[in-house]
């Protein structure tokens, strides 16, 4: 039997104590002391650095760092920085709020070549909805009422093999394979979509996904942010905290991407083609500039008079929540546009069918397949070039100060 291949589990934490003692103990219990630990405190107040200290002193193969404040960095941040930390090639991103089960590094290593992404499979109590990549089943929704007997119970029952296509939470890597897209992007700090960014830019890149059901991990299921108590959230109940970067982000994720988050339903990623769109509109006040600007690289119109209180007022207020400059991508009709595909619009005039279009600009562009003018609902297309851009969104600049 080959020796075990030792493994960097990487996992930043806010106000997350409870659950950071809870994955640590499941760690070393269930895995063993062969595999370094990585664990950060992005800025608690719960206590999290003073245990840290105390595991530390105990625990030689874990490495602990701090956040000063007074604003948290996020996990955008911290993942990579652990990830440049670790001293081993595999690397693992874990949630502080997931339970190892026992032999779920072997199950995960196993499958682990150069090139491979190799997730472990989540259980879960009912606080999500049911899907096929997850096993929905109850051992309890805090620490405190964890029934650990019962899930070792549960998993000593036997249960095929098998193995999907899929990428989420916990994640192994090797780590020149996570550097080839230059780690997460700082667009997506301090958190909400950046795996799901990363996740496209590894497909682009070329790596293989590989889901593991004989790998676990019990989680309790997003208490970082989402659900933490601390940040106004509670089991089930979303946090205002999260709600603002989840809706910040996925206006990020449009931009870059000119998609939504999409995905099979084993969550393996669905990279849509990335054209160069310019919107030529009228009649566009201020919640149509709100509702279209995500969805295109540069829009132009008649912004005089209150028009252009409008734009102004958007971009002062839009402004915070993005790396991209909006100045520089609504312009006024009078400038020429020189996007690949411009399609034109009258905005008092869009309905719910008009608003589906939109969002498959990528679909209808690649469906029609050749250059030219075409005329669809409200909308007229001229497609100038069928150039795709999606391949230079897979490198992120990387941070070299850690």
């Amino acid at each position: 039997m080959s020796e075990m291949k030792s493994i960097s589990f990487v996992s930043p934490s806010r106000n997350n104590l409870t659950y950071l003692k809870w994955m640590y103990n499941s760690i070393r219990k269930n895995l063993g002391y062969v595999h370094e630990i990585l664990l950060a405190d992005d800025f608690s107040s719960d206590g999290t650095w003073e245990w840290l200290q105390e595991v530390k002193k105990k625990d030689i193969n874990v490495q602990i760092f701090k956040n000063e404040g007074p604003e948290r960095k996020g996990i955008v941040y911290w993942y990579d920085f652990l990830c440049e930390k670790s001293t081993n090639d595999i690397v693992m991103f874990f949630h502080a709020d997931m339970y190892a089960c026992p032999n779920m590094d072997k199950e995960v290593v196993n499958k682990l070549m150069k090139g491979y992404v190799v997730s472990a499979t989540r259980i879960e109590p009912p606080l999500h909805p049911e899907g096929p990549e997850k096993i929905v089943k109850d051992f309890g929704i805090e620490p405190e009422s964890f029934n650990e007997q019962g899930l070792i119970s549960w998993l000593n029952k036997e249960r095929p093999e098998k193995y999907t296509r899929g990428i989420f939470a916990p994640w192994a890597i090797h780590k020149e394979d996570y550097w080839k897209v230059g780690g997460h992007d700082k667009l997506f700090a301090p958190q909400s979509k950046e795996d799901s960014d990363i996740f496209n830019r590894f497909h682009l890149v070329g790596l293989k996904f590989t889901q593991t059901w004989q790998g676990l991990v019990y989680h309790m299921t997003s208490r970082g942010s989402r659900f933490n108590p601390l940040s106004g959230g509670a089991p089930g109940k979303d946090s205002p905290e999260w709600l603002h970067t989840t809706t910040k982000n996925m206006r990020n994720f449009i931009r870059k991407w000119g998609t939504p988050v999409l995905h099979d339903e084993y969550m393996m990623p669905i990279v849509r083609p990335k054209y160069n769109v310019g919107f030529v509109v009228e009649n566009c006040g201020y919640e149509m500039i709100k509702a279209l600007e995500p969805w295109c690289n540069d829009i132009y119109g008649d912004w005089v008079g209150h028009k252009g209180y409008h734009i102004n007022k958007y971009i002062e207020e839009e402004q915070p929540n993005t790396d991209y400059k909006l100045s520089k991508k609504i312009h006024t009709q009078h400038t020429n546009p020189t996007n690949d595909i411009v399609i034109r619009f009258d905005c008092e005039k869009a309905t719910q069918d008009s608003w589906n279009i939109l969002q498959n600009i990528a679909v209808i562009v690649a469906d029609s397949g050749e250059i030219g003018v075409m005329s669809l609902d409200i909308f007229e297309f001229e497609i100038r070039n069928l150039k795709t851009y999606e391949k230079d969104l897979i490198l992120t600049e990387r941070d070299n100060t850690y």
